[in-house]
């Protein structure tokens, strides 16, 4: 094998997080948030959000958490059985390296596996290196998220 191809292909494992395990995924998502949400209620958030159709995943390799994704299930009238990825997410020293490629991989077969049609997700306007990544990826863009707060 090239070192390219070890480079692109790392041996990664896939576990479920469970709730009572959340602080695990809390320093990924303030990092992807930019630290702009309080700890405490994110901390409740992510709470709230386990108890709902919701699962979190921790991306590993050699036995350390390098990512976390979040996946939620529900059924679309316009899409049927739907996976959509959340919060995906891999430390920046990990980053383009092909991980995003096997975390979508297995995302899929786990969807699949559970019965899903379909896979959906958001995307910051501004994140123009995921826009790429997804379309690559066989993501198609079918219109915007609107957000008001409340």
């Amino acid at each position: 094998m090239t070192i390219f191809a070890e480079k692109c292909r790392m041996n990664l494992a896939f576990n479920k997080i469970l709730k009572k395990d959340l602080e695990l995924v809390i320093p990924f998502i303030q990092e992807l948030g930019e630290y702009k949400t309080d700890v405490a209620l994110l901390r409740a958030r992510l709470a709230e959000m386990f108890d709902q159709n919701y699962e979190c995943f921790g991306v590993y390799l050699h036995g350390e958490v390098i990512g976390v994704f979040g996946l939620w299930f529900m059924t679309r009238h316009y899409a049927g059985k739907s996976c959509e990825p959340d919060h995906v997410f891999i430390k920046t020293e990990y980053q383009n390296k092909g991980l995003g490629k096997q975390i979508f991989e297995f995302i899929f077969q786990y969807a699949e596996d559970k019965g899903c049609e379909t896979a959906e997700l958001n995307s910051y306007v501004h994140n123009f290196r995921s826009h790429k990544f997804y379309m690559n990826h066989g993501f198609v863009i079918k219109g915007y998220h609107f957000l008001k707060k409340l």
